[in-house]
């Protein structure tokens, strides 16, 4: 049964969503097609540079994403706070890059007329504003141009997509961490990968790469022949590679808000972890310095990897301890959730 969207999405508040779309069609959304042999793996760089625009012009933070074969996975923060303090004319000029048609486009008119004009209109701009920290218009913006990029290319028309996006409503940092970390081993749950480092087209794979090329980068290296020059500039391209995701941790000196009460290292260091056993295919007991991680996040480290393993099918349409379960279950009129047996064991430090 279709579920309405409103019962799972709270529209004008800030609450984190996991979405999911699957591509409808036998052929690959981004992979090598084994039946007509085309590789359609130049896709993926569609999708990453698609959700990279869309999050410097929306209200909405990505925290996680991964790009598979098949379907894709967001992680994001709908940020109504972020999109309240635009002046008009920012929201105008935010609307007019993702829509770029909208008004008449010529050398007489350009982008910051056009701007001028609808920012004018307040009643059209404070509709514009909520569409700019709505998850369903950001993923509209994201699945409709990948559509339509993919149909041009291959010459055809329909669907491209199986239907709507699914969604699902993280509701605590517990539930954060446990759909990040389904979503960043990804590939290597799907052994397309066997490292982190290895884990192409998702946000774990950035990170990575980011605070390698900033520790890189910390040390006194004077570049002095073109190589160097080239080797130097390459090096500060990847330490900006995360940029555009919302951070683990807070960052006070540049004003960004994280999501987790961990650090990228610590963050690192317990997919790191669950990577190495879900490949080995072992149960090995988490180790000490994990424990605490997890136990401040309520979590139970007994059930950790498990959890990772199972997350797509214990869960539905929202995550997180018992009593944020309850309360969304009440709220939509409901006497239960699927995913509340689940979450009284793995969270069973939370929910007492």
């Amino acid at each position: 049964m279709t579920i309405p969207r409103h019962e799972t999405v709270a529209e004008g508040e800030e609450r984190v969503y996991h979405c999911i779309s699957r591509c409808v069609r036998r052929a690959y959304l981004c992979g090598q097609d084994k039946v007509t042999g085309k590789d359609y793996s130049h896709r993926k760089e569609w999708v990453k540079d698609r959700l990279k625009f869309l999050a410097e012009n929306f209200g909405v933070d990505v925290i996680g994403y991964v790009v598979m074969s098949n379907h894709l996975h967001v992680i994001v923060r709908v940020r109504p706070d972020m999109a309240s303090g635009w002046s008009k004319r920012e929201v105008a000029r935010r609307w007019l890059r993702i829509f770029p048609c909208q008004g008449e486009t010529n050398a007489q008119n350009p982008l910051s007329q056009r701007a001028e004009a609808l920012a004018a209109n307040a009643e059209r701009i404070e509709t514009i504003r909520k569409r700019l920290c709505s998850i369903s218009w950001f993923m509209r913006c994201l699945n409709e141009t990948i559509a339509r990029k993919a149909n041009r290319e291959d010459n055809c028309k329909g669907r491209f997509w199986e239907g709507r996006f699914k969604c699902q409503a993280l509701l605590d940092e517990a539930a954060i961490l446990a759909c990040l970390a389904y979503v960043d081993l990804n590939p290597i749950r799907a052994k397309q990968a066997k490292t982190l480092e290895e884990s192409a087209f998702t946000s774990v794979q950035d990170r990575i790469v980011a605070r390698q090329a900033k520790r890189k980068k910390s040390l006194p290296v004077k570049a002095v022949t073109e190589e160097q020059k080239k080797a130097m500039a390459l090096l500060e391209e990847e330490s900006q590679r995360d940029a555009w995701l919302c951070p683990i941790e807070d960052k006070p000196g540049e004003g960004k808000r994280g999501v987790l009460p961990l650090t990228l290292d610590e963050y690192l260091e317990v997919i790191d972890w669950t990577g190495r056993m879900l490949r080995a295919g072992k149960r090995g007991a988490v180790s000490a310095d994990l424990r605490p991680i997890l136990s401040r996040l309520a979590i139970d480290a007994e059930r950790w990897l498990e959890m990772v393993e199972r997350y797509g099918s214990w869960f539905y349409r929202a995550v997180g301890c018992v009593e944020r379960l309850l309360e969304l279950a009440q709220a939509m009129g409901s006497a239960w959730l699927k995913g509340i047996s689940a979450s009284r064991r793995i969270f069973a430090a939370a929910s007492g």
